[in-house]
């Protein structure tokens, strides 16, 4: 099974003029839960296997956390902090990936409030002087039958709607994670899990293949990063034709 960029829910666009700072490299900040974060995430393996040598970038994922935790506990203001530090020497980009504890009940965060929580991280991102890029949740590995079962699709479609009103950049993850895991069914998918019975988080493996789509999916969508992206062909090909990596 073959699947395009567009199949994963990837709209075209345009690559615009390059600026005067294009020729800076790269800082990537990355904020999200635990399946960002480190020892579970796809955040560690983005930075290491994806990012070329003349960038860099640090991983804030944190294990639990919601977009009120992550504010709340101090993280939210490192993140901010590091773009000051870095945007004189580097294009500083931030991506915001969130919804797996925000969808619980007990978090405490409404849909209306993930949405103004978003919204207040892209807007902090900007002023700073950074790039925001919101990313739809990583799709968990819960099978019914033979596909994928949706749960995180409030979240993706809030996500989705705060880019889309406020002129935020955007990849849907959700759906390119989700098509990849159906593509390659649930035995070749459970290889990726960062424990026996964890359809959530992934193993060090696990996070090269998604951090990998994460990439792909960014490079599609906004071809000025194509020159500071470490290629993987192999590794791409295989995700493209929904085969098991």
């Amino acid at each position: 099974m073959r699947l395009s960029l567009l199949s994963l829910g990837l709209p075209v666009i345009l690559a615009s003029p390059l600026n005067s700072s294009a020729a800076k490299p790269i800082y990537w900040l990355l904020a999200g839960d635990s399946t960002t974060a480190p020892n579970g995430g796809w955040g560690d393996a983005y930075l290491s296997t994806t990012v070329a040598v003349v960038s860099s970038g640090h991983n804030y994922g944190h294990s639990g956390a919601t977009t009120a935790s992550f504010r709340a506990g101090g993280d939210w203001g490192k993140v901010i902090k590091d773009v000051g530090t870095n945007k004189e020497k580097y294009n500083v980009y931030v991506t915001i990936q969130f919804g797996h504890n925000d969808q619980k009940e007990a978090s405490g965060v409404t849909v209306e409030q993930f949405k103004a929580n978003l919204k207040k991280f892209t807007d902090e991102v900007k002023s700073a002087g950074a790039t925001p890029i919101l990313l739809t949740p990583l799709t968990r590995r819960v099978f019914s039958g033979s596909k994928v079962v949706q749960n995180l699709a409030e979240q993706r479609t809030a996500t989705i709607a705060v880019a889309e009103a406020n002129a935020v950049k955007f990849a849907d993850l959700n759906i390119a994670s989700e098509n990849y895991v159906n593509a390659i069914g649930k035995t070749a998918a459970s290889k990726y899990n960062l424990a026996d019975g964890d359809w959530t988080h992934v193993n060090e493996w696990g996070g090269v293949v998604f951090s990998r789509i994460v990439s792909d999916i960014l490079v599609e969508k906004f071809p000025e990063l194509v020159p500071f992206v470490k290629k993987n062909e192999t590794l791409s090909a295989l995700i493209r034709e929904g085969k098991a990596a």
